[in-house]
């Protein structure tokens, strides 16, 4: 295996680049943020149908498929860019709307921090600290953003690698309060795996705001990395500015297809959040079988865990790669991490599994000796409930009634 793939630049080697690396060997991705659960197996044998008919024709241009996408989720279509992956609008973003400086809070994507670097606008980074669980201090931020006297600001919700988020009422506030701005941004990547609050999206206010841009994913939702779609969302005037610099057939036939067939399927979509949201449940129960490890409450596709002391996450990220074909995301190259955390994306029970005899492998390797486990494990995990330090705790002497549910949470998690 090549591990000199892992220690390239800010982000991580593709699934295809490793596969190649490692003689084709299936892999575990707990490293890219999807959805597992969409599109159903029947979405993939409709595609799969026609995929000659796909990739033979040329696609609609993207107002046509811009339009369609606005008719499925209920917006107008002036409010509405679509794009080649949501990298793409960061970059056209940069360009076009960020004359000076931009402040954003870290650790998050690092394409926020990374793209405005290279075009040489000044970067106003805004920490967020390991003692306040990574909770973003709605006042700080603005006080920061004052002081520094930055034209642009970044808003991530859910963020990440951490998932805290912020409730809406807060994110508004801070619209409210930087109405003076050039531009404010809210990327909401990873809003549709909220679960504590209904309506989680600031969409709808960026619609009739003339400073506000939201930012969406559609292959994180749809675990759909390889089509590369998302779009944004705000009013007329902004999406005209960043509409008219891209190209008219931005978007490919596969891209298409897809939002084509959105509309026959969006209770399968709903299905996959609640499915995942089970899942990131229980692989925080499992996860917190390892008093080792500190697990912090996310309400996105995934979980932020400090290694305890004395273990190196790009060790233990090469280990559970090259004997287990686990692949994770170690955040050593994260401004405003370091190499103690790692970024896990929710996956299925029997991939969780296999992390974690992976995890008791390298405690093996290292001691010769199992990681501490409870005594018992309980046959179903409880709810977890969260301590002050941030850390998710899973009770294994509380009585088990039922199928486990997926927490209630808090309106403001870590």
């Amino acid at each position: 295996m090549d591990t000199g793939l892992l220690r390239q630049g800010a982000h991580s080697p593709s699934y295809f680049a490793l596969q190649r690396s490692m003689g084709g060997r299936e892999l575990v991705d707990f490293c890219i943020p999807c959805n597992p659960y969409f599109p159903t197996p029947r979405m993939f044998g409709e595609l799969a149908d026609n995929l000659e008919r796909i990739l033979r024709f040329y696609p609609s241009d993207a107002a046509t498929i811009t339009a369609q996408l606005s008719r499925v989720i209920g917006l107008n279509p002036a409010t509405m860019a679509m794009a080649n992956g949501s990298t793409e609008l960061i970059t056209w973003i940069d360009r076009l709307l960020v004359e000076e400086s931009l402040a954003v809070p870290i650790p998050t994507f690092g394409r926020w921090t990374d793209q405005p670097l290279e075009t040489g606008k000044r970067v106003d980074m805004f920490l967020l600290h390991e003692a306040d669980k990574f909770a973003l201090d709605v006042d700080a931020y603005l006080r920061f953003i004052a002081a520094r006297g930055s034209r642009v600001a970044v808003l991530c919700n859910p963020n990440n690698p951490d998932g805290g988020y912020l409730p809406r009422r807060e994110v508004v506030r801070f619209l409210d309060e930087l109405a003076h701005l050039d531009l404010v941004v809210v990327d909401e990547s990873f809003i549709d795996f909220v679960e504590v609050e209904k309506d989680a999206s600031v969409a709808r206010e960026a619609m009739i705001r003339p400073n506000v841009v939201v930012l969406k994913s559609l292959g994180k939702n749809f675990g759909l990395h390889g089509i590369r779609f998302g779009y944004l969302v705000a009013n007329p005037a902004l999406v005209k500015r960043i509409g008219g610099a891209l190209p008219m057939w931005n978007l490919n036939s596969l891209a298409e297809a897809v939002i084509f067939m959105l509309a026959e399927h969006q209770e399968e979509y709903r299905d996959s959040l609640r499915l995942l949201a089970r899942d990131r449940f229980l692989m925080t129960a499992s996860l917190g079988r390892f008093p080792e490890l500190t697990i912090f409450s996310s309400q996105a596709n995934f979980l932020l865990v400090k290694l305890p002391s004395g273990v190196h996450g790009a060790e233990l990220r090469d280990y559970l790669l090259a004997k287990h074909g686990v692949f994770v995301r170690e955040c050593g190259n994260k401004l405003g991490m370091t190499s103690d955390f790692l970024r896990l994306v929710v996956r299925p029970e029997s991939d969780v599994d296999r992390l974690v005899e992976g995890l008791r492998g390298y405690a093996r390797s290292r001691t010769g000796e199992l990681p501490s486990e409870p005594r018992i494990p309980a046959p179903a995990p409880p709810e977890p409930r969260t301590r002050p330090t941030g850390e998710v705790v899973v009770d294994l002497d509380a009585p088990t009634v039922g199928a486990p549910r997926p927490p209630r949470g808090r309106s403001r998690s870590a």
